[in-house]
């Protein structure tokens, strides 16, 4: 789920089955790339960073795996800073989690200065939730993390006090960052403006604890292959996690058979829409073309009707045309699946994926 929150600070939530939701066109993503620390467990420690080696940890044990930390540091270069910028601001949207915004602009941009100063939401379904802050402030941000830490949170989900990360924080989807990118999300981290900005730690609720599976990486990843737009489409969608909100069902536990198909019911500040079927099905999004769809994520708009601000249109459309291209590309290639979603519709129980929705009677 991109957990935006809403113009009182209330996350955009996926609720529980029998809430309502967000229509929004295509990506989602939210939580950009929150670095949620959540419940501390004891660890014992295997070796060194690479690919995902599929051994999950589980709450219900006491001691899990975890990769003994490095001192691995990434050289600062200005192709990585550049790099890094890129993923971090329109790929990745770090800030959609780790910024205060401003509820009054069209798609709640990061208020100037405060990139990365993190933030605590207010919110019935989980009260504690804080996306920290990751600036190189020394005394409440990550100045004192080393570039291992980094990055055994942001793709391995596990924190710089080996603690496990909540799944709001989307390592899940991360595990396939390449090392290069890896390394130039940090380089760009280290040079954000160090925001003192001091958050309490976040702990995960006890019922969310079985869905939790960090996973080590222990070999290198290397940069992705893309032997057409469609691949370099996939890489972008899964960084972007945009399955995260398109496919219905709690973040914790997204239906199986349902990806990218909508209907999850997200709460935006009091109001209560659901996100967009975006796979090529009639009730999805088979009557875009690339031009209509680069557009919406350009403009925030489909037509006439403008996008939820919970869809982080302001953070994507600063992608390049080509990755545009290639994540509609990508979109193309998903399994047709029919699910009418339309939040002009009466909200009404939907057969298909359980929930309640606009248009969900007509399923």
């Amino acid at each position: 789920m991109q957990h935006r929150l809403g113009p009182e600070g209330r996350p955009a939530q996926r609720h529980e089955r029998n809430d309502l939701v967000v229509n929004s066109l295509a990506l989602a993503l939210i939580l950009g790339s929150a670095l949620i620390v959540s419940v501390g467990c004891r660890s014992t420690h295997a070796d060194s960073p690479g690919q995902p080696s599929g051994r999950g940890l589980d709450f219900s044990v006491a001691r899990f795996t975890a990769r003994r930390l490095t001192d691995r540091k990434f050289e600062r270069t200005s192709e990585r800073l550049a790099r890094g910028r890129y993923l971090y601001e329109a790929v990745l949207a770090c800030d959609y989690c780790h910024a205060p915004y401003d509820p009054n602009v069209p798609g709640w941009p990061a208020l100037p200065g405060k990139s990365g100063s993190g933030l605590q939401y207010s919110t019935s379904y989980n009260p504690k939730i804080v996306a920290p802050n990751i600036t190189p402030d020394r005394e409440s941000g990550a100045g004192t993390w080393t570039d291992d830490m980094l990055a055994r949170a942001i793709r391995e989900g596990i924190g710089h006090d080996g603690r496990v990360l909540d799944p709001y924080m989307p390592y899940e989807w991360y595990h396939i960052l390449s090392d290069e990118d890896l390394a130039s999300i940090i380089v760009y981290l280290r040079s954000l403006p160090a925001v003192r900005n001091a958050l309490p730690q976040m702990a995960t609720p006890e019922q969310f604890k079985k869905y939790v599976h960090p996973t080590e990486v222990t070999q290198s990843v290397p940069q992705p292959e893309f032997s057409g737009p469609a691949k370099r489409g996939e890489y972008l969608v899964r960084l972007a996690h945009c399955s995260e909100c398109h496919t219905p069902g709690p973040v914790y536990d997204l239906m199986k058979g349902l990806e990218f198909a909508g209907g999850t019911p997200l709460d935006v500040g009091g109001e209560t829409v659901a996100c967009a079927n975006i796979t090529p099905d009639p009730s999805g999004i088979s009557y875009y073309n690339e031009v209509q769809f680069v557009t919406a994520i350009r403009t925030g708009k489909v037509g006439a009707r403008k996008l939820s601000p919970v869809m982080p249109w302001w953070f994507f459309r600063r992608m390049t045309h080509e990755d545009l291209k290639a994540i509609f590309a990508y979109l193309r290639t998903l399994k047709p699946i029919h699910h009418r979603v339309d939040n002009t519709e009466p909200i009404s129980y939907c057969k298909i994926c359980g929930l309640k929705h606009g248009a969900g009677a007509l399923n």
